[in-house]
């Protein structure tokens, strides 16, 4: 849901596609996999172009892997959170879209002590661990190979070799800078199903001023 506010990543993905194709953005905020199933036919369906569709992405885990004691109403156990993903994975199929249409995303990693500070202010305990999210991405990988998906392991890519704090406005949500990292990660599996995309339109110097039909129609 966030994706599209200021520095986004979703809105970083539509102004490179500005001219190539609508990003269209169904991010729903503090839901599982579980309801995401449930409303998937109501989001995206033949009858709202599946048939024109040239990738999907499906980034869920972060909400699923809050611990279960603590955080009953997020909570997805780990089967069924992989389940979920593949259900959502087959629904796709069933309406055409392909998977090597559809990129798989990893929760990206939790940075504990700012979350705690979160939870801790609303007079609630830590909810979430990095290592149980670590479970859920590694599920997402694992998935994808199953199913023949793309997969961009955020977990495990924004841990290398780095704090990986500053992607985090809060320990838990994404920052400018890790959405910029996420944008950039992501256009490189997007790129080569993009790139061959032709402009919608002509450019404005292309047109033929003295007979626009000829240009435009």
């Amino acid at each position: 849901q966030f994706s599209f506010q200021e520095n986004g990543w979703g809105a970083s993905l539509a102004e490179r596609l500005v001219r190539k194709c609508d990003v269209v953005n169904r991010g729903l905020s503090g839901y599982n996999t579980r309801w995401a199933k449930l409303i998937l036919p109501r989001l995206i369906s033949k009858s709202t172009g599946a048939e024109s569709t040239v990738a999907v992405t499906i980034f869920f885990g972060a909400n699923d892997s809050a611990l279960k004691d603590l955080n009953p109403k997020q909570h997805v156990p780990l089967e069924e959170y992989a389940a979920n993903l593949k259900s959502m994975i087959q629904y796709l199929k069933s309406i055409d879209i392909t998977e090597d249409r559809v990129i798989l995303i990893t929760p990206p990693p939790l940075q504990e002590s700012a979350w705690e500070k979160e939870c801790l202010a609303k007079g609630d305990k830590l909810n979430r661990r990095n290592a149980t999210t670590g479970e859920y991405a590694q599920a997402c990988v694992q998935v994808a190979r199953d199913c023949g998906t793309d997969v961009l392991d955020l977990w495990t890519l924004m841990q290398k070799n780095q704090d990986f704090s500053s992607y985090l406005s809060d320990g838990l949500h994404l920052s400018t800078k890790g959405n910029s990292f996420l944008a950039a990660q992501l256009w490189s599996c997007l790129e080569k199903k993009l790139s061959a995309l032709p402009w919608l339109l002509p450019y404005w110097r292309d047109v033929d001023h003295t007979n626009p039909e000829a240009s435009l129609l």
